[in-house]
């Protein structure tokens, strides 16, 4: 199966339409100043005391009140969390939509999982960028974008593909490419790749490993360089030319042991759970804990282990290193 992929040259060249962007996080600001730089109309709602707001208003944008941006806009984008939508949907955004409007995402989690149905006379679709929104931002200052996904869930005007693709070339993203996709693929590829690989996989690997030496009696901070330090060297070999560049990079030593050693770590067991990761992501059951978890619970276990993962002694030898090595422009949360 071949994914369609639109450039700058595929898309009109003005959205025109009064754009309201909804939230002024990582992907928020970047959509708010890109749409901006590229001459459409943009305002921005956020809720009255959203620490963003002077953010906002710094980088010259206009900013309202949430109902107020939406009942002022043509198309509006929600780029607040996932979980906070359908409140954020029923209270401010629903009861202001009018026909022929275009509600946008930038991720199908909300729409996919059924926690916002919006009306039948409304526009729906998703411009996904596959970068952070620092990114997202930066490359196009540079004069270039990143990758996005694209899908339009439901087309009541006629014209939703046409409004999609001139929202994500005021984007940038078709400098770099524009892929086809739906609502359902790149909500369930998005949550499978982030728990069981980007974010899960890779955090609790080199947390194994950092462990393993440790436990054997090895120093914490050569454990700490060994297993996540060079972790940036590596990843920026694949980034730039796959695993196959990477592997020509390391020394032969390390490919071999590429080779004898990760089906080994990566085994048919890792296989079994990363299926079974999948099959609940497809089935719902992990929106449904989620949702729950923020809901029901407060969100009590998820500050639980986030308390947890930062006290570890990883984070703890790796902030102190990270500390002597300023070429790094060491960040923390509070950054």
């Amino acid at each position: 199966m071949t994914v369609k992929i639109y450039y700058d040259a595929d898309c009109p060249e003005r959205l025109g339409e009064r754009v309201a962007i909804l939230g002024y996080g990582s992907q928020g600001h970047a959509h708010a100043q890109n749409l901006r730089d590229s001459g459409e109309d943009v305002r921005v709602g956020l809720h009255a005391q959203s620490r963003s707001r002077a953010k906002a208003e710094r980088h010259g944008l206009r900013v309202l009140d949430v109902a107020e941006a939406v009942a002022e806009a043509d198309l509006v984008t929600v780029l607040t969390p996932d979980v906070g939508q359908a409140e954020l949907y029923r209270s401010q955004i629903e009861p202001h939509l009018r026909p022929g409007m275009m509600l946008m995402f930038a991720h199908g989690f909300s729409i996919h999982f059924g926690q916002i149905q919006p009306p039948a006379d409304v526009d729906v679709a998703m411009i996904a960028p596959k970068a952070p929104g620092h990114l997202v931002r930066g490359t196009y200052l540079e004069g270039s974008g990143t990758p996005a996904l694209l899908a339009v869930h439901r087309d009541a005007s006629g014209r939703a593909l046409q409004r999609a693709l001139a929202y994500a070339r005021a984007l940038g993203a078709g400098r770099a490419g524009i892929l086809e996709t739906t609502f359902k693929d790149e909500t369930e590829t998005d949550l499978f790749g982030e728990q069981s690989v980007l974010c899960g996989g890779v955090s609790h690997l080199i947390t194994a490993g950092f462990e393993t030496l440790v436990d054997a009696g090895y120093p914490p901070e050569l454990a700490y360089f060994e297993c996540l330090h060079e972790m940036k060297l590596i990843v920026d070999l694949m980034y730039r030319g796959g695993l196959g560049f990477m592997r020509y990079s390391v020394s032969d030593t390390a490919e071999y042991g590429d080779y004898v050693s990760g089906p080994r770590i990566i085994d048919g067991h890792v296989r079994q759970a990363m299926r079974q990761v999948l099959r609940e992501i497809q089935d719902g059951s992990f929106a449904e804990r989620w949702i729950d978890e923020n809901r029901a619970q407060g969100q009590s276990n998820f500050l639980r282990m986030r308390q947890e993962h930062a006290a570890h002694q990883l984070e703890v030898v790796g902030e102190r290193l990270r500390g002597m090595m300023t070429w790094l422009e060491p960040r923390t949360q509070d950054d």
